[in-house]
């Protein structure tokens, strides 16, 4: 551990918190229906699209219709990159002539971009034509990262209105975001990597001859447009196989430091949405201040972990902490940081290979996702993922002073505990559960490459991450086969829309409720205490349903690792 190394995450969390309050005042304005300064030229398109689709922009829906709007919306996403998928031989812009995905990978990685997981048992290079990566992947970037800042936005409202029975309109609330948040920024985004050295093009790929006279062949394509929204929009899902450590999908450190930018600033611009709403901004501030909490505490443990490296190591004669399946061109610090960022914010790309990383230093971007990614988080999906916690820590808190619980003047009651509960729940019961199976089940154990804590751990990364949406593995495990690529999807399925529900039930109670203005029995929700109450609240939830679970790989991998150090 360095200066150098502290001054670097230092300067990250700095940007970052400096990039909120603008671009929270102006998602606030777009979702609020308000004139921007990209008005002039966008709504006349929003109009017409309007228009195309039927949709009247001024009328609300309730929060069940939303709801099963989002899910017919999803329903026909599916559709169109699965069969995309299965006709691939068939389509244009397939320079490589590359054959029809086989169903249950279809099947899988269809689940998986319309859920924003983006987990891929699949080589992007070696499996997927453009127009796949394009119209298929690419596309369900903007609109599954859409949706899920539409659905905080929702719930966001549910807060801020007072005796309403309507929550927004869902068709309204994702064309706005496409058009006026992600669009715009993807573009300059994608002229910038393309500045640095990304590829961005429809020919063919490039075949080359090496030093020693062989030949080589160099995929590209239309790289940099497509990661532009991977990263803004929290998705993962690289070009390449080896995603954010390929040169081409992050070929500097700058492009390595800015794709960590984009990665946290819409997560992060949503808490101050949310404080702009409810008419006070301190209640942004506060729960940014938890998701910081939780994030510098990790950042600090795997950053301490992989300098230090293990008594293994040291054996070897390798010092200077752990470079293994590190680039050079990061260092450790970017590596260990790049790590957090992406298992805090449901974003599965990776610029090193989270399976070499030592137990502790792995042990971190597991319990990132086991929390269900709410520190920041994916756009929209932390931030609701969060309130959820928030509702809960405000009963607690409740329960233990005697007082009605009430936050941002709205009364938590028990629909809205027994909803977030149900949220939150359903996370570790994919998790733990698939994994129970998968690694009893003969057929599932025959795809791990490592025995022991390591690969049990392996497995359990695989559910973890499905479960939270995020995308990113361990290395040694195999996940391309009829078992992993069905209880995969499902999991990403049930991770995704079984917390959605019921944080769009509690945006529909607490609308239909009365606003109650504070009192001296009203528990202050802006300071200090209250962002040790929801971090305490959330480690006690997170120790209750995984820790016992967790303890079995990472902890034992490192006492085995440093066991010269216990004697």
């Amino acid at each position: 551990m360095t200066v150098i190394g502290w001054i670097q995450i230092f300067l990250y969390c700095a940007i970052v918190v400096a990039l909120v309050k603008p671009l929270g005042w102006y998602m606030t304005r777009v979702f609020n229906g308000e004139s921007t300064f990209l008005s002039p030229v966008l709504r006349p398109v929003e109009r017409g699209l309007y228009w195309i689709g039927g949709v009247d922009e001024k009328r609300e829906q309730h929060w069940l219709t939303y709801t099963v709007a989002m899910l017919l919306f999803h329903v026909g996403g599916f559709l169109v990159i699965y069969g995309l998928m299965r006709l691939q031989a068939l389509l244009p812009f397939n320079p490589q002539d590359q054959s029809a995905v086989a169903p249950d990978l279809s099947f899988n990685t269809a689940i998986s971009f319309i859920t924003n997981t983006n987990w891929q048992n699949y080589g992007g290079e070696s499996t997927l034509s453009y127009l796949v990566q394009m119209l298929g992947l690419t596309h369900q970037n903007f609109l599954s990262s859409a949706t899920g800042i539409a659905l905080a936005v929702a719930l966001i409202r549910g807060f801020s209105r007072s005796s309403m029975r309507t929550i927004g309109n869902f068709w309204v609330d994702v064309t706005r975001c496409t058009l006026y948040v992600l669009l715009p920024i993807c573009v300059v985004y994608t002229l910038f990597l393309v500045w640095q050295g990304m590829p961005q093009t429809l020919g063919a790929y490039v075949d080359a001859t090496t030093l020693e006279g062989g030949k080589q062949t160099i995929a590209v394509g239309p790289v940099a447009s497509q990661v532009a929204i991977k990263m803004l929009g929290t998705n993962g899902g690289g070009f390449f196989n080896a995603n954010a450590a390929h040169p081409f999908e992050n070929p500097t450190a700058l492009s390595n430091f800015v794709q960590m930018l984009s990665i946290f600033v819409i997560g992060a611009a949503m808490t101050n949405v949310f404080g702009r709403m409810v008419g006070d901004q301190r209640q942004g501030w506060a729960i940014l201040g938890v998701m910081g909490v939780l994030f510098l505490a990790g950042v600090a443990i795997t950053y301490w972990a992989e300098a230090n490296g293990t008594s293994t190591l040291t054996a070897l004669g390798l010092s200077g902490g752990n470079m293994e399946g590190k680039e050079i061109r990061f260092g450790i610090v970017a590596s260990s940081l790049f790590a957090v960022v992406t298992t805090a914010a449901s974003c599965g790309a990776v610029n090193a290979m989270h399976d070499s990383f030592t137990a502790l230093g792995g042990m971190i971007p597991l319990i990132n996702m086991q929390l269900g990614e709410i520190i920041v988080g994916g756009v929209g999906a932390g931030l609701y993922g969060m309130l959820l916690f928030v509702v809960l820590a405000i009963f607690v808190a409740g329960l233990m002073v005697g007082r009605t619980p009430e936050y941002v003047g709205k009364k938590i009651e028990a629909r809205e505990v027994k909803m977030a509960m149900l949220a939150i729940l359903v996370l570790p019961l994919m998790y733990l559960g698939w994994t129970a199976v998968a690694v009893v089940f003969p057929p599932a154990v025959a795809s791990m490459a490592n025995a022991g804590p390591h690969g049990f751990t392996e497995v359990l990364y695989a559910f973890t991450s499905a479960t939270g949406n995020n995308g990113s593995a361990f290395g040694g495990l195999t996940g391309n086969t009829m078992f992993y690529n069905l209880t995969l999807a499902s999991s990403m399925f049930v991770g995704r829309f079984f917390m959605i529900v019921p944080a769009m039930a509690i945006a529909g109670s607490l609308a239909a409720k009365k606003s109650i203005p504070p009192s001296a029995g009203t528990l202050p929700t802006t300071g200090g205490l209250f962002v040790g109450l929801v971090v305490g609240v959330i480690l006690i939830i997170g120790g209750l349903t995984f820790f016992p679970a967790l303890a079995l790989g990472p902890i034992v991998e490192h006492l085995a690792m440093n066991a010269n150090n216990l004697f």
